[in-house]
């Protein structure tokens, strides 16, 4: 199971740090660019949000995984 927690750490990672940009600069944008800063805000939502869904997923089951490997396998 120690690929799916690297696998979610790819994908966390990136996408925190992504998202936490495009918030910042949603939040620190000077100007008219009223238009950019609300697409940078979706975009740093999603991103972030997308990010914590990964590592809230659940790990499927231990037998669920051999049973499968055991399928492939034999195919």
């Amino acid at each position: 199971m120690s690929l799916n927690r690297t696998a979610k750490g790819v994908v966390l990672v990136p996408t925190l740090l992504l998202g936490g940009a495009f918030l910042a600069a949603a939040v620190w944008s000077d100007g008219p660019g009223g238009d950019n800063r609300t697409l940078a805000a979706v975009l740093g939502g999603l991103l972030m949000g997308s990010g914590l869904l990964a590592q809230l997923l659940p790990e499927p089951a231990a037998e669920n995984v051999r049973d499968s490997q055991r399928t492939e396998d034999q195919s």
